[in-house]
């Protein structure tokens, strides 16, 4: 049996790095950590106890198209403050589907990176 003791990392693809990395650095103020020096491009990021690591793919064949899906393959982020994660996407611009009475037992924000990765912010009801 497989002992497990808690998700490491998530890796997403990119198509380019350096405009990820505005995206995560400079939008979402995700902070980088020391990457290994590895063969592909990528960078890596503290979220909580856990780690985002970006891959650039050479050819984009995995990257999807489309706009937010909740159903389709994603991240999630628990954040303390519903109102405070909307407040912030309102400023920087980034658009959302908020779910602010979601049936999954809290409050639900989803959004699009650069590459249409869909991320979702989770928080408590009313925060």
């Amino acid at each position: 049996m497989i002992e497990v003791e808690g998700l490491h990392h998530v890796s997403v693809a990119v198509r380019d790095l350096k405009k990820a990395r505005e995206f995560y650095s400079g939008k979402l103020k995700f902070q980088e950590i020391d990457r290994p020096p590895f063969k592909s491009k990528g960078v890596w990021y503290k979220v909580g106890n856990q780690q985002l690591h970006l891959l650039e793919h050479p050819n984009g064949e995995t990257l999807r198209e489309g706009g937010i899906d909740s159903v389709d393959g994603h991240f999630a982020v628990w954040v303390k403050s519903y109102k405070k994660t909307i407040e912030w996407l309102d400023e920087i611009g980034v658009p959302y589907d908020a779910r602010p009475n979601s049936v999954a037992g809290f409050a639900q924000i989803y959004i699009l990176d650069v590459d249409h990765n869909v991320i979702e912010f989770d928080a408590p009801y009313g925060s």
